[in-house]
């Protein structure tokens, strides 16, 4: 969830300055948007950590499991959020055009069959 939530706000602010600039390169925008959410997921992310830290340091037995699990999973959370979404997207818009550069070039060679 916290991952999801990271991945979210970083979307929404390429989304939104892709409204601002609609012709400015997609990997320009995408990496700004990076830039603009880094520091607001690295200081949220840090916060969460500290806390589960200390409740793993100094939190019963019980609670010890627990507080690793959520440790790993901030931090692997904050990862994707910053290291692999973008790329993701990316990687989606290439395979977008090609697709449709596959498709073009497939109904051009349809169009020269049947002249």
């Amino acid at each position: 969830g916290f991952s999801m939530n990271d991945t979210v706000i970083v979307f929404d602010r390429i989304r939104e300055y892709f409204r601002k600039s609609p012709n400015e390169n997609k990997k320009t925008v995408i990496n700004r948007a990076i830039n603009d959410t880094l520091s607001r997921t690295i200081m949220t992310s840090l916060t969460v950590f500290l806390t589960i830290l200390i409740l793993f340091i100094f939190g019963g037995e019980v609670t010890r499991g627990f507080a690793f699990a959520m440790l790993i999973g901030i931090f692997t959370g904050t990862y994707s959020s910053i290291f692999v979404a973008a790329p993701v997207l990316i990687d989606m818009d290439k395979k977008d055009k090609l697709k449709d550069e596959v498709d073009r070039d497939a109904q051009i060679e349809e169009l020269k069959k049947m002249a």
